[in-house]
């Protein structure tokens, strides 16, 4: 089943879509949702676009987000960067552990950009963004997201736009740590890679034919996401690059030659 999307303007995003998203927009487009299905409500899946810096900022753990009263789902996530412009960064973490106080000046005084670590990125870095981890995405990234599916967003520091800031809630599950750098990966050039095997949700890559223990991990209802050539779900449903399906299990999707894809369910 081909989840249904839609576009989301963002004042960072890109007014022309890069293929295989067609359509130039009349307002910037930061954002394409795949609408999760209920049988995988917890996943959310997203491609996102920049043309400008997107704020620094950090989400909440399942329990931090129970007790703050916004629900019983915080926000982990990952990000695949499947194009970048030359000089391109993600900045995720900091260069030097900072205390709450020290976090809380940075982000008033805007040094919070400078004090944390900027990643170059090219076609193929992976990252994993636990909740808490502070974090910004430049301009010039095309990323697919695969996240908790919660909206839940503490805006720390927004470069002066006319936007809400959350500086006290987020200071209270912000971590001022250095990044984890063994979340960091590069895809394979070529054969498949696990990229994400919990707490939350697995995700792979899945480069040709899946071998079986690929299969054995995804025998009940995934998503699957093409990035090159078409997969076919089910013997008989189409999906090509820039959509999104349902399929009962893994043994049901059928991979073009060369095919690649991503593929992800709950834990």
């Amino acid at each position: 089943m081909l989840l249904p999307n839609r576009t989301v303007e963002k004042v960072w995003g890109v007014e022309v879509l890069p293929p295989p998203f067609s359509a130039p927009q009349a307002a910037p487009i930061g954002e394409i949702w795949f609408e999760p299905p209920p049988q995988l409500s917890q996943i959310l899946i997203k491609y996102l676009f920049t043309s400008e810096k997107l704020s620094v900022q950090c989400h909440p753990d399942d329990s931090q987000a129970e007790a703050a009263g916004l629900g019983r789902r915080g926000k982990e996530e990952c990000w695949l960067v499947i194009a970048a412009e030359p000089g391109a960064r993600l900045g995720i973490g900091f260069d030097a552990p900072l205390d709450a106080d020290a976090m809380r000046a940075a982000a008033l005084d805007g040094s919070i950009e400078e004090l944390m670590t900027w990643h170059e990125v090219t076609a193929g870095d992976f990252f994993y963004i636990p909740a808490n981890t502070v974090h910004a995405i430049g301009p010039g990234c095309s990323i697919i997201e695969v996240q908790q599916n919660s909206d839940i967003t503490y805006r720390l520091y927004d470069y002066g736009r006319p936007r809400e800031l959350h500086l006290e809630a987020g200071m209270a599950v912000a971590d001022g740590s250095p990044y984890d750098t063994s979340l960091h990966q590069r895809l394979p050039d070529s054969g498949s890679a696990a990229l994400v095997d919990g707490p939350f949700f697995r995700l792979d890559w899945v480069d040709g034919v899946p071998d079986d223990g690929l299969l054995y991990t995804y025998a009940e209802p995934l998503l699957v996401l093409p990035l090159v050539g078409e997969v076919l779900v089910s013997g008989s449903e189409v999906v090509k690059p820039g959509e999104c399906a349902l399929a009962p299990d893994l043994a049901s999707v059928t991979f073009a030659p060369q095919g690649k894809a991503l593929v992800t369910a709950p834990c």
